[in-house]
């Protein structure tokens, strides 16, 4: 059974930074896309950054420049270091997962609270 498990969420301050984490299960890692999408309250899940088997990254346009997608093949986990947090990137965020090679698996993460504020 695939597992994706979030960790690193927490409260911070504004302009501070935050590394998220995501450890996946199972053989499905170096098969997939991996990405992180976000939801805030009241607004549809979006997402924030994509990061390609061989590593070809992609961003949201709100997080250009601010935050940087990783993954370790070795370790079977993704990063989202998250620099110069704004308010309005409150959310939870969610680790995510699409088999490209050897299957259509589509798996999620249970989510990670992320809260900018003073």
């Amino acid at each position: 059974q695939v597992q994706l498990v979030e960790s690193g969420g927490g409260l911070v301050q504004p302009g501070g930074s935050l590394r998220l984490s995501c450890a996946a299960s199972g053989s499905i890692f170096g098969r997939s896309v991996m990405g992180w999408y976000r939801q805030a309250p009241g607004k549809q899940r979006e997402l924030v950054a994509s990061i390609t088997r061989s590593g070809s990254a992609n961003y949201l346009d709100a997080v250009k420049g601010r935050f940087t997608i990783s993954r370790d093949n070795a370790k079977n986990t993704v990063y989202l270091q998250m620099n110069s947090l704004k308010p309005e990137d409150t959310a939870v965020y969610y680790c995510h997962a699409v088999e490209v090679v050897g299957g259509l698996g589509d798996y999620w993460g249970q989510g990670t609270q992320v809260t900018v504020s003073s």
